[in-house]
């Protein structure tokens, strides 16, 4: 039960710190994270903050942005990030370790914890595009957000 009530506070919290950021700040702080960005994808960094409660620790907001077909290779993250995505538009298709693949609608959220592996990650629709916020808590030194499979 105090699991569910964590949940629903982090979920109310990074809402609407997520839509503060995107909606108000977005072409103020809008920075490349071309790391992994294709002709079909686009990930770009939005906001990085030091949470001033939490020593050694920031959050960082990640806008993941694909055309109609487009994915990310299988991925992992830095072992300290617990990551939280709201999906802005259209859906995505997501596959967290060896639980089922899932599709994810505009207004769905879902969150990957630390050591999780990101086998799929891609748009829903080939006609759409899709576009998720991502939204990391993770050690503040950490610049390395995505790690692609080998």
């Amino acid at each position: 039960m105090f699991t569910k009530f964590l949940h629903r506070v982090a979920f109310a919290a990074l809402s609407i710190f997520a839509a503060f950021f995107v909606f108000t700040a977005l072409p103020v702080f809008a920075a490349s994270a071309d790391d992994m960005s294709t002709d079909k994808s686009k990930i770009t960094l939005v906001f990085d903050h030091a949470l001033p409660n939490v020593p050694g620790k920031s959050m960082k907001g990640v806008l993941v942005e694909y055309a109609p077909g487009g994915s990310s290779p299988a991925h992992t993250h830095p072992s300290s990030a617990f990551i939280y995505a709201t999906v802005l538009e259209g859906a995505i298709r997501s596959k967290i370790n060896d639980n089922p693949e899932q599709v994810y609608h505009a207004g769905e959220n879902f969150f990957e914890v630390p050591g999780n592996h990101h086998l799929v990650s891609a748009n829903a629709s080939d006609t759409q595009p899709m576009r998720m916020l991502a939204v990391f808590v993770v050690d503040t030194n950490e610049t390395n957000l995505v790690t692609p499979d080998k």
